[in-house]
């Protein structure tokens, strides 16, 4: 039988070789697409991985969460992306919009944005860099991985520490009383669609009066 999952199984010194080779050539073709105009912060330019249980909501539903994400976080608000990256493209998307946004990812492609990359480990959720301080975000916008009370529980950690008060949480319809315990959040009528069909009902909790509804 498997030990927790503290026992991350070692890759091999030829797979992280591979490894590499295939997240250059994936940075190579990002470098392309960048010299091509391409805009990098399009969904799309940073594909879904499926092994890191990323799933990209459809571009209405990342459109929508942004936007509500603007209009709560208020004027020069500043705003986290917790495991949520095609929000955060989609932000990134609203020009001329006055507030700031960081993304904590756990796929460290997402470093392609700089500083605004925060790499996060929910099984870690208070190992944030020094200047990450704390209730230093107007509204925190957040899609725990995994459908489990461990992995909501721990993210919600992190949510506490970073927000000013204003919560946005996308999972599970399953997870409604976990969501309720943990964050005092409340679930919306809006029903966050993604790009590939999910067989579990996905829906959206907020603590704060939202668009949503």
């Amino acid at each position: 039988k498997m030990d927790d999952d503290d026992d991350i199984p070692q890759l091999s010194s030829h797979t992280l070789a591979a490894l590499q080779e295939f997240y250059l050539e994936q940075q190579q073709r990002e470098g392309m697409k960048t010299s091509q105009g391409f805009n990098q912060y399009s969904i799309g330019s940073i594909e879904e991985d499926w092994q890191l249980s990323q799933f990209w909501y459809s571009d209405e539903t990342a459109l929508c969460l942004a936007k509500e994400a603007v209009l709560a976080a208020g004027k020069g608000g500043r705003i986290a992306c917790v495991s949520a990256p095609s929000v955060y493209q989609k932000l990134k998307e609203q020009d001329g919009e006055d507030f700031s946004v960081c993304i904590l990812e756990y796929d460290r492609r997402f470093s392609v944005y700089g500083e605004e990359f925060i790499f996060y480990d929910y099984k870690h959720p208070l190992d944030l860099p020094e200047n990450l301080l704390p209730h230093s975000f107007d509204i925190v916008i957040a899609d725990p991985p995994y459908l489990s009370e461990e992995c909501l529980q721990k993210t919600a950690e992190t949510i506490k520490y970073l927000t000013k008060g204003k919560i946005l949480l996308c999972t599970g319809a399953v997870m409604e009383e976990q969501a309720a315990k943990h964050l005092g959040v409340k679930m919306c009528k809006f029903i966050p669609k993604h790009s590939r069909n999910l067989a579990n009902e996905f829906r959206c909790y907020v603590n704060y009066a939202s668009g949503l509804d």
